[in-house]
């Protein structure tokens, strides 16, 4: 059954003015909406200012003639200025808040035709909010008017997702963003592509902290800009992107460069310094290996983020800045916060949207489409397209896509290795004997400065079980033990030899937490990270 119509509208002083009988000849909005042949409109709230009573009365007289059905209900509006939109949007939303919607029994139509412009849009936000629920109405007179002639009623349903070309554009448009993000990369990668279509959505719909976590060389710079130069696209941002590695900021001259300084305030301190955080002002900050801060320094940052303000070094009165953090590590702050070195006040008020970028290893399925992107960076850089012979693309993306292929400097040694590829190329052609030196060249670099050198370590088992311990385990689980361990000690943090030991099995779970696993497969032999940090 068909649920009965209700029309909720402003009185139009001047379109539904008229006196006499010949008003009969007039298309008045209100009174329309009561003469369509097809449609009965079982109640009309009919909004008013007080002085137009007088009017209200005589279009809710006209309409009892033309509608028997439909009951009119005047609801007057003590309003000193209808323009004011201010004062119209909170007695609209006041009335709305009382009014007995009953969307189960009833349909609610907004009259958007009538009223000042600013009734108009006040009562458009109300429809899109809920606040008033339903659909809006726009009447517009017949093309040639007689007596009765009603015109026509067009609905407007704000559920976007309901109108296939605005759902349609809407979905490029967030394609589009995720290509930005990517810079145009066709990635392959499950679990990256998922991350970065929501890094879109939390990009252009929020202004908090965004923390991005990953090993050195995994792209969380180069993510931070794009994520800023997308809300600049967007006209969210007009201020600068800053950014600053957290690593390089040592002693008194860390909150001077963040925070800036009064003039005298310390030795050399020969005139005022704004910081980095009030040169960020309107725009986004990129604090790159957040956990490097001093503790005075974290504490400075909370009431920056917090509060929008902060005091100079040597100044006694605060200034403003209001920018976007986003912050970058390839520690594990979680385990910070635990021994003291990060503050847990802090790490709660970045952590609302963390994002672990997985390292080249484990995303081998990439390693091609990225290649083809830095070759063709090279090739406008440099005017010279280059090329990998069939039989030499297929040799140098089958050692990348290996296991013996660690990437311990991820998108930084495969853009080396490519630019080396590509200079040393011949006519624009890169043979296999340039890839078989350069895997070479690989394997010599990660031998040296890579995790893999790790191998060649020694552990002491029995410094850390105990001869007793050590000698109830088997040979196998005695080997792989030292193996484990070998690692950790190479690797930066908890997480970060969480990713290398299980850099294949993390790709088939739907809840990943390397650190996790790592951290019980070590109590099991009752072992605690912090020994082997220590060690």
């Amino acid at each position: 059954m068909k649920k009965p119509i209700v029309v909720i509208g402003f009185l139009g002083t001047q379109l539904d003015a008229g006196q006499g009988a010949g008003r009969w000849n007039k298309w008045r909005p209100t009174v329309s909406l009561a003469q369509h042949e097809d449609m009965v409109v079982a109640r009309m709230e009919l909004l008013y200012t007080l002085r137009h009573k007088a009017l209200a009365e005589v279009v809710k007289a006209d309409i009892a003639t033309v509608s028997p059905e439909t009951t009119v209900n005047l609801v007057p509006l003590d309003l000193e200025d209808p323009w004011d939109f201010g004062e119209v949007y909170t007695r609209l939303y006041d009335w709305a808040r009382a009014y007995p919607f009953d969307t189960e029994r009833e349909q609610y139509w907004t009259h958007i035709t009538t009223g000042t412009h600013v009734a108009q849009i006040c009562m458009f936000l109300l429809s899109e909010s809920r606040v008033v629920p339903g659909v809006l109405a726009q009447t517009s007179p017949p093309k040639k008017q007689r007596e009765g002639e009603a015109g026509k009623c067009t609905l407007i349903d704000l559920d976007l997702s309901r109108y296939d070309v605005i759902a349609r554009r809407f979905d490029a448009e967030q394609r589009d963003a995720v290509a930005f993000l990517k810079s145009g990369i066709a990635t392959r990668n499950a679990r990256f592509n998922a991350l970065i279509e929501e890094i879109e959505r939390v990009a252009v719909r929020s202004r908090a902290p965004i923390l991005l976590v990953g090993p050195t060389g995994a792209g969380k710079s180069f993510l931070a800009r794009r994520m800023f130069e997308l809300k600049q696209a967007r006209h969210q941002m007009t201020g600068p992107f800053v950014e600053v590695n957290c690593a390089t900021l040592r002693g008194d001259g860390a909150a001077s460069t963040l925070f800036g300084h009064k003039k005298g305030s310390f030795t050399g301190a020969a005139s005022d310094r704004p910081g980095l955080l009030r040169t960020a002002n309107q725009g986004a900050l990129f604090l790159d290996e957040i956990g490097e801060l001093g503790p005075d320094e974290q504490a400075m940052l909370l009431k920056a983020i917090e509060e929008k303000r902060f005091f100079p070094v040597g100044a006694d009165k605060e200034v403003e800045s209001d920018f976007q953090l986003i912050a970058g590590t390839n520690r594990d702050l979680r385990s910070d916060v635990a021994e003291g070195r990060f503050r847990e006040d802090l790490f709660a008020r970045i952590n609302l949207w963390t994002y672990d970028l997985p390292g080249l290893a484990q995303r081998p399925e990439d390693i091609e489409p990225n290649v083809d992107h830095l070759l063709a960076i090279h090739a406008a850089e440099n005017h010279r397209v280059v090329r990998f012979n069939a039989e030499a693309r297929a040799a140098y993306l089958r050692f990348a896509q290996s296991g013996e292929a660690i990437w311990s400097g991820n998108f930084r040694d495969l853009s080396a290795s490519v630019t080396r590829l590509a200079t040393l190329a011949d006519g624009g052609r890169i043979p296999v004997a340039l890839v078989e030196a350069e895997i070479a060249r690989l394997r010599w670099l990660w031998k040296r400065g890579g995790p893999a050198a790790a191998v060649s370590g020694d552990v002491d088992l029995d410094a850390l079980l105990g001869e007793e311990r050590v000698a109830s385990l088997d040979l196998f689980d005695r080997l792989q033990l030292e193996a484990v361990l070998r690692v950790c000690r190479q690797a930066r943090s908890l997480s970060d030899a969480g990713r290398q030991l299980f850099q294949a099995s993390r790709e088939q779970r739907s809840v990943v937490n390397d650190a996790d696993r790592l951290r019980k497969y070590l109590a099991k032999h009752g072992i605690e990270w912090s020994r082997i940090a220590e060690g």
